[in-house]
């Protein structure tokens, strides 16, 4: 049998959960709440779309024109969106990932970040997938294999599953304070935009309709936990709802107007992320891991039934 594009499937359960990660990107094929899918999949036999389920290491979102600057010295990263003129989401999406473990309930992905041209840094990466009573839990720990420090950034790429039909009729709520506002053309940050009303006030839960979003999220509004996030509620009830920690400061919310049009509006991509779009730029949010240093992020989502 010919091996799916995505590689390896590694498949964890627990009750009426279960989930499909690959070796191919390492990331969540699917996720399911018995028929219900929590995050929209893609099919074993395809090559993931739309970033979906990825992981988004050493930096998530994008980098204008590739280019930064760290130590002292100018960096420049393959242009992966060449259409923008971009670096965008990391160098780990199309990587060969090991499960270093494999249980009924969780599996441990992991893979190596290697020096290279426009990121001479050495990583190690690990992802754990966790199923339990309360969802879905997706922890990401790096850690600086080298002797120097280095830039680091995080993400993940699911994409909130309406259950049946398009996002359209679905009412979003996300609980963020301020909107970074981007250059339609490349997707790149112009500036910050305070929430009180208007397009962007999702604070309050409301019917997405035909709105078009490819918007970063930030001040987050968080509960006692330091937890925030964002719920997907369709017309049926039923609600996705997705939690970051602390260290996750930025939701990217992105409505998929522009996927191939079969995938069109089908799922909600909420993508968290530890720093704004083009932060090895900026250094916005950006973390500076020390020789040996390592840094963990989680977050995490579950089925609610009306």
């Amino acid at each position: 049998m010919l091996q799916p594009p995505s590689g390896e499937q590694f498949g964890i359960a627990h009750g009426a959960l279960r989930a499909t990660l690959v070796e191919v990107g390492g990331g969540i094929r699917e996720l399911y709440d018995g028929e219900r899918a929590v995050l929209e999949p893609y099919a074993a036999a395809d090559m993931c779309d739309g970033g979906h389920g990825a992981v988004l290491v050493p930096w998530p979102n994008r980098v204008g024109d590739g280019r930064y600057s760290f130590a002292g010295a100018d960096l420049q990263l393959p242009l992966t969106e060449p259409a923008r003129r971009n670096a965008i989401h990391g160098l780990l999406r199309w990587s060969s990932w090991r499960a270093l473990e494999h249980q009924p309930d969780q599996v441990l992905m992991g893979a190596r970040v290697n020096p290279q041209p426009g990121y001479p840094f050495q990583l190690e990466v690990t992802v754990r997938y966790a199923l339990d009573e309360d969802g879905l839990t997706v922890t990401t720990t790096a850690r600086n294999l080298g002797e120097s420090t280095c830039p680091f950034g995080c993400g993940h790429h699911p994409y909130l599953s309406p259950g049946s039909g398009t996002i359209d009729g679905c009412t979003l709520q996300v609980g963020a304070s301020t909107a970074i506002l981007t250059d339609p053309q490349r997707g790149l940050p112009t500036g910050t935009e305070a929430i009180r009303s208007g397009p962007l006030d999702f604070r309050t839960p409301r019917v997405l309709g035909e709105q078009v979003l490819d918007t970063p999220f930030t001040d987050l509004l968080r509960d006692g936990q330091g937890r925030a996030g964002a719920q997907l509620s369709a017309p049926d009830g039923s609600a996705v709802e997705l939690w970051v920690d602390s260290s996750y400061t930025v939701l990217q919310v992105f409505t998929g107007d522009t996927l191939a049009p079969g995938r069109r509006r089908t799922g909600l991509a909420v993508e968290p992320m530890t720093c704004p779009p083009d932060a090895l730029r900026s250094g916005q949010g950006l973390k500076v891991l020390a020789a040996g240093e390592e840094t963990s992020a989680s977050w995490g989502v579950r089925l609610l039934r009306g």
